[in-house]
């Protein structure tokens, strides 16, 4: 399904994201719509300190605006607060309109951007506090 999401690039294998999980408290979620995969949100604790960070998340093209995105992030939140977590972390980009919308909308708010050669490219890195 990662490569149905064209935002992602290239489309990546098992391994890759075997390595960037291995070890690590991780929680995958994958929606479905007619028993087909439409939507995933990969989340992990990256850093230790009460966050729980999504790393990747997205829904295909044809489903989007349907509120597949949001129902993820909501079990996401849901998951991440009964295993203690106290904020929900992301990092997209700064052409990613659609996801800062939702992001903006769902409650997080920006902490800080990364700059890039080119603005489109930047990183915008956002949080939500979460509750159990």
């Amino acid at each position: 399904m990662n490569a149905t999401i064209f935002e992602f690039g290239a489309p990546h294998d098992i391994a890759f994201f075997e390595s960037r999980l291995s070890g690590k408290a991780h929680y995958v979620i994958v929606a479905y719509a007619d028993e087909f995969p439409v939507g995933y949100m990969i989340a992990y604790d990256r850093d230790s300190d009460g966050s729980f960070y999504c790393w990747m998340a997205g829904v295909t093209p044809e489903y989007r605006r349907s509120g597949i995105v949001s129902m993820l992030m909501s079990e996401l939140e849901r998951v991440a607060a009964s295993k203690g977590y106290k904020w929900v972390t992301i990092k997209t980009r700064n052409n990613h309109r659609q996801m800062l919308s939702f992001l903006v909308k769902a409650g997080f708010n920006f902490t800080a951007v990364v700059e890039r050669p080119a603005t489109k490219d930047n990183r915008v890195l956002l949080e939500k506090r979460i509750s159990r």
